[in-house]
């Protein structure tokens, strides 16, 4: 699960949103400095969910420099806010706060960026001098204050303030895998990107001031050396601190080194870390001897960190079983394995049940039950329970203040009632793991639970019927007929009533009179310039309304009035940026528009992003050729050409498929092939293609995927189905055995019964329009835009889909419900030829012969065919 979108699900129902605006709606929860009044020279603005002061008859500050972080929290914010004004304005000193107690708080909470953590307040002295003096006198005014250790810089003794150097204007450039990031100027005049990890470290060409020197000294003393536990490894990270693996160099035994950071990772209900590492230990001391949790056995502050040591459980959390385990990830799932999992999901939920109970005998609520915190013992005999922050004495009827999106209890359940919960969401997740979506609408349970006993018939119905009832709060839910408006077609003849509902549901969701953007969709356009692009923007989805047969105006306005004014830190890429929309605005019919945007393109300096088909070169050679820039699109193929190590780095390093691996480089010269003829360009995109299958790896039914690392991925944007999708193109002009071969293989990664996501980049819509494009049985490609509804969401009487996290409903092309609609679309939007949607600059197949066929044998087992 991604961290990040949880604090994007607070501001709204629905959909993601940023959380600024929900500071902005709070009432009475502003600190008194933010709305004084300012004297004349001095301007105030709103920059994301910081409120800037700057004079605007002082003396220039420099583009990077020292600057300096003043931590807080939430009990004296607003002392300090008032202190820093007082300090600052009368001196000219540019600086910026956070206004308000709730961005403050969502700034410090649990899975915040560790990157902004205490953040409150930043001064921006103008030289080392200045620094100093700031230091010394705020330092002075401030002593006795406390707040978050801010990880990325260095404290200035023992109070709030904090130093590091860093950009003060805003610069960018690409790091190493292309991406645009905020920037410093190296010592040459190039720009570098200005790193913000959670540890202080100063570019190699600038001198530590030496009146810091001492207080440097101080932080490298704090270690583990005189402590009799050493540090193995990392498990996990949080805003709050770390799980580390140890071992205790007494007895030589593994332990759970647990931290804690002071005012920092807070709950829903104010709590902080240390606060909670101290719940924790209670709950596992009044446990213990049960055997259903790690035990204690020690407690200490190192620095101002503290630490709990408990046993190191053998074993793998019930989440890790599901990629070897889960039938459902196959095409066609044998029926005895199918039963083998059942049995086994139901013992595993009996054993839950079992410790879930043996916790609440010793009066202890765990609150916080889901599939990551539920230890499977190395022979599946028994689990335990991991994570008790969260844990209370069920007496104190305490409102659950964290939890895994997919187990989040409803806010009137106390005490024993939301494990009671997890447990009813967990009956469905170990079949469908989907209750993520029962945070947007709790009437999902039955569908869900519908699904599950379709495909697990096993399953006792009253198992499944008993989910449902916990879940509605003791009430059956509604039916799938009822739940609803249309389904997912799987044939032609439903797919008009399909794109009605989905075209309702964009159209409804659209908010014409907002600036940062129009369509809601992935957390992605809140840091990309306005929501603009192709992947999570406006121009994405207006794409896909475009590709089938729909045009919304205002949203068309909308697009035109934001991206001729763009924001400035809009990428210029094809599917994030400034080039897709000049794309789609002229695929619309706004041609002089479309090209008065490339121009702020040309006007960059494109050539110095990376290659990749997202957001750099390959993208951007492909838009130029649309627009008949022909010098240009040669020029950005001539720039990927020239990094031999493919789109990221080398043929086992960086990222591999479509959007950010080689696969995009090879489109580019695909398209310059069939207007050129030259032979060379498609010498370049076999050479790409074989990068890309260099980091393809078989599954366990044979399916190859690409091997991200951590994991394998079959979808379209970053694993084999988008590379497929190159390869259907390459060999329509060159025929490579191997290719084919492995385009044969790919094909049933895109016939799994189950993907986690409905997502045209990263879920099911992506292995529709694969199925759909590369001419797949009818029967295959039904079962698929069938199993579309598994995801589905009614919304103001059309039909949505979430995105990515499956934590709220999206819009947006990339993960949500515009992706959906163009996929179906390329399945049933009309004759299957030039008409039917389909991505940029991947138009339906020129030639139908040798495509991969799937047929199904006999016996009932997949075997792949080549016509």
């Amino acid at each position: 699960m991604d961290k990040r979108y949880e604090v994007f699900c607070l501001a709204d129902e629905c959909f993601y949103e940023t959380p600024d605006r929900l500071s902005r709606r709070a009432a009475g929860g502003r600190f008194e400095a933010a709305g004084r009044p300012l004297p004349a020279g001095w301007r105030r603005a709103a920059v994301g969910d910081w409120l800037q002061f700057t004079p605007a008859d002082g003396p220039e500050l420099p583009a990077q420099g020292w600057k300096i972080h003043v931590s807080a929290t939430l009990d004296n914010a607003e002392k300090i806010a008032a202190e820093v004004w007082d300090y600052c304005v009368p001196r000219g000193i540019a600086f910026k706060f956070v206004p308000g107690r709730r961005a403050l708080h969502l700034r410090n909470s649990k899975y915040a960026a560790r990157s902004n953590s205490g953040k409150f307040a930043t001064i921006y002295p103008g030289g080392v001098p200045e620094l100093r003096r700031i230091l010394t006198e705020l330092g002075g005014l401030l002593a006795g204050q406390t707040g978050p250790y801010v990880l990325t810089d260095l404290r200035w003794q023992d109070g709030p303030l904090y130093v590091r150097y860093g950009a003060f204007a805003k610069r960018q450039c690409t790091d190493d895998s292309g991406a645009l990031v905020p920037a410093i100027e190296g010592p040459d005049g190039t720009l570098v990107p200005d790193r913000r990890d959670p540890a202080f470290q100063v570019p190699e060409w600038v001198r530590l001031p030496s009146f810091l020197e001492e207080q440097l000294a101080a932080r490298n003393a704090v270690t583990f050396a005189e402590m009799p536990y050493r540090v193995r490894r990392a498990l996990h990270f949080s805003n709050g601190g770390g799980v580390y693996a140890g071992t205790d160099e007494r007895s030589g035994e593994q332990v759970v080194l647990k931290e804690a950071r002071p005012h920092a990772g807070l709950a829903a209900d104010g709590a902080d870390a240390v606060a909670r590492l101290e719940r924790e230990r209670t709950a596992l001391e009044r446990l213990a001897g049960l055997d259903v949790a790690p035990g204690v056995r020690d407690f200490f502050t190192l620095g101002d960190h503290r630490f709990l040591v408990m046993d190191f459980l053998e074993g793998r959390t019930l989440n890790s079983f599901f990629a070897e385990r889960h039938p459902l990830l196959a095409a066609d799932p044998d029926p005895a394995e199918v039963a083998s999992y059942t049995r086994w999901a139901l013992r595993m939920h009996g054993l839950v049940e079992e410790a879930v109970a043996a916790v609440h005998e010793r009066g202890i609520a765990f609150n916080d039950l889901h599939m990551f915190n539920i230890m499977v013992a190395p022979d599946e005999e028994s689990v335990r329970l991991l994570d008790f922050e969260a844990a209370a004495d069920a007496r104190e009827e305490r409102r659950q203040a964290m939890a895994h999106p997919g187990f989040i209890a409803p806010a009137g359940l106390r005490g024993f009632d939301v494990d009671r919960y997890a447990l009813a969401c967990l009956r469905i997740a170990l079949f469908v793991p989907m209750t993520s979506l029962l945070a947007v609408d709790r009437g999902k349970a039955a569908h869900l639970a519908e699904t599950a006993a379709e495909q697990f018939p096993d399953v006792p119905g009253e198992f499944l019927a008993e989910a449902v009832r916990v879940i509605g709060g003791g009430r059956a839910a509604s039916r799938r007929r009822r739940y609803l408006p249309v389904e997912p077609p799987a044939a032609a003849a439903g797919w008009p009533a399909a794109r009605d509902a989905m075209t309702a549901a964009i159209l409804a969701a659209a908010t014409p009179e907002r600036d940062d953007r129009l369509y809601p969709g992935d957390i992605a356009q809140f840091g990309d310039g306005g929501g603009l692009g192709i992947a999570h923007g406006a121009a994405g989805v207006l794409y896909a309304l475009h590709a089938t047969g729909v045009r919304h105006a205002e949203g068309e306005e909308w697009l035109l009035r934001q991206a001729v004014r763009p924001p400035e830190d809009t990428p210029p890429g094809l599917y994030d940026g400034l080039a897709g929309a000049a794309y789609v605005l002229d695929l619309l019919g706004h041609e002089e528009q479309a090209r008065m945007v490339l121009g702020r393109v040309l006007n960059e300096n494109w050539e110095r992003i990376g290659p990749s088909l997202h957001g750099g070169l390959a993208g951007l050679g492909l838009v130029f050729g649309h627009f008949g820039l022909e010098d240009l699109a040669r020029r950005a193929a001539e720039l990927v050409a020239g990094r031999p190590q493919g789109a990221d780095g080398g043929a086992r390093a960086g990222r591999a498929g479509l959007l950010h691996g080689a696969s995009g480089a090879a489109l580019l010269y695909l398209r310059l092939h069939e207007r050129t003829g030259d032979a060379g360009l498609l010498d370049l995109a076999e050479s790409a293609l074989r990068r890309d299958l260099a980091r393809c790896v078989p599954d366990r039914s044979g399916a190859l995927h690409v091997d991200a690392g951590d994991r394998t991925l079959p979808y379209v944007g970053a694993g084999s189905a988008g590379v497929a999708m190159v390869l259907d193109d390459f060999l329509a002009h060159r025929v490579v055995e191997d290719f084919a071969e492995a385009r044969t293989a790919i094909l049933p990664a895109a016939c799994g019964r189950y993907y986690a996501q409905p997502g045209l980049f990263n879920g099911r819509a992506g292995m529709v329009l694969h199925l759909a494009r590369t001419g797949a049985p009818a029967a295959r490609l039904g079962a698929q835009a069938r199993a579309l509804g598994w995801y589905a969401m009614p919304y103001r009487g059309g039909l949505a889909f979430p995105g990515d996290q499956m934590m709220r409903l999206s819009m947006d092309l990339a993960t949500g419900t515009a992706g959906c609609l163009l996929a179906l679309g390329a399945a049933y939007g009309g004759p299957p030829a030039a008409g039917r949607a389909q991505l940029p600059f991947l138009p339906p197949l020129r030639r139908p012969s040798d495509r991969p066929r799937l047929r199904t044998g006999s016996s009932g087992k997949t075997r792949t065919a080549t016509e």
